[in-house]
């Protein structure tokens, strides 16, 4: 019987994730792997699993989440990123839900965070709702450069099961990746005209973000690895404002 679901997958240089995450859609009718420039495995990896792979490095995250719609086939889209596992209670959830009439048309799913190796429950990492699944015809675009979203006709309804999200597994991993979104971050700060930054604002934003984690969020809870994480989170505001104040400086000069 045909589910008529397309996985959508955006890859670039994950042959350490993408094995698993692929493994956990086998049960879709067809599955896609967008992927943006790898230079690794990560292509073979998907071939072998019988994934289609397109190649398609323009843009940005909604230009290669709108190509997977274009791509797909199916009625039905599911976006899983590479990190992210589907459970069996969350595909026998979602396939409950599309092969049953309804008038929602999007779907936001929970989300399980496991961050240096231990599920956060606490610091606003849980329920952590994304919405990935959607029928087709009435996703009208993705937009957004970093914080993608999906803009569709219809109504909005939540499922119960989460998808399992391998968000970092070591600090190493977790510097790398924000040197690179925060200066994507940093760019839109600018061109929103974000107020020239100064010692008291990068106070403020640090402090602010610490204690809104780890007190607010009871960030706490979660052991020492909540704690490292909240104090990271205030780092990587530091490294987006910092790049930003930079970018200010620079463009004063000019």
């Amino acid at each position: 019987m045909k589910n008529n679901i397309s996985a959508i997958v955006i890859t670039k240089n994950e042959e350490e994730k993408i094995g698993e995450c692929l493994d956990s859609l086998s049960w879709a009718d067809e599955v896609l792997v967008i992927d943006t420039g790898s230079d690794d495995k990560t292509i073979q990896i998907a071939t072998k699993r019988k994934a289609i792979v397109i190649s398609f490095a323009k843009g940005g995250f909604s230009d290669w989440r709108n190509q997977g719609a274009i791509e797909a086939k199916s009625d039905w889209l599911l976006y899983v990123d590479a990190d992210e596992r589907v459970t069996p209670l969350l595909r026998k959830e979602i396939l409950k839900v599309i092969n049953s009439p309804t008038d929602i048309v999007l779907y936001a799913i929970p989300r399980r965070n496991i961050i240096l190796g231990k599920e956060m429950k606490h610091g606003g990492w849980w329920p952590d709702h994304v919405k990935r699944l959607m029928k087709k015809e009435a996703l009208v675009k993705w937009e957004g450069d970093l914080h993608e979203n999906p803009v569709v006709k219809g109504e909005l309804g939540h499922l119960v099961n989460p998808l399992v999200h391998l968000k970092h597994t070591k600090l190493s991993e977790m510097v790398e990746k924000t040197n690179k979104w925060s200066e994507i971050e940093a760019k839109l700060l600018l061109k929103s005209g974000h107020p020239k930054m100064a010692g008291w604002r990068f106070f403020r934003i640090m402090a602010t973000e610490l204690w809104y984690r780890l007190i607010k969020l009871k960030g706490f809870l979660d052991g020492t690895e909540g704690v490292v994480y909240a104090i990271y989170q205030m780092w990587s505001k530091f490294v987006t404002y910092g790049k930003l104040w930079e970018m200010q400086l620079n463009r004063k000069k000019k």
